[in-house]
């Protein structure tokens, strides 16, 4: 494994955005068709900040408690202010940083953009070879 990689190198580049007040049935439909594990929140202004929501959002904060999907938005159960990865961050920092942070997965940061994700699976598949 090389000394240093970086979190875009890792990275799911697959980042998709949602309106806050999309119900969270379109939220899941959407993560089903893009193949996506997180959802990011779009801001409502400039001085607003990004949110996410993810798969074990929705299963912890709607299913597990037996709401319905389509009765709740986003952000009702979105995580907000989202926590960013600046792009060329060495990946061996991201676990310690989601341990602190008390997160599962976090967008990838170049230029002020989200340009992909960093998630467990993204980890494991790095860290595995």
């Amino acid at each position: 494994m090389n000394a240093y990689t970086a979190a875009i190198d890792i990275a799911n580049l697959q980042i998709q955005f949602i309106d806050g007040l999309a119900s969270v049935a379109e939220a899941a439909q959407m993560m089903r068709d893009k193949n996506v594990e997180a959802l990011f929140v779009e801001k409502r202004n400039t001085a607003d900040a990004h949110g996410i929501v993810t798969n074990t959002d929705i299963l912890l904060k709607v299913v597990a408690l037996d709401k319905k999907l389509s009765d709740l938005s986003v952000y009702e159960i979105m995580n907000k202010p989202c926590i960013s990865i600046p792009a060329d961050m060495n990946v061996r920092y991201i676990p310690r940083l989601f341990a602190k942070a008390g997160i599962r997965i976090a967008p990838v940061e170049q230029g002020g953009k989200y340009v992909g994700y960093v998630g467990y699976i993204q980890l494991m598949a790095h860290f595995s070879k």
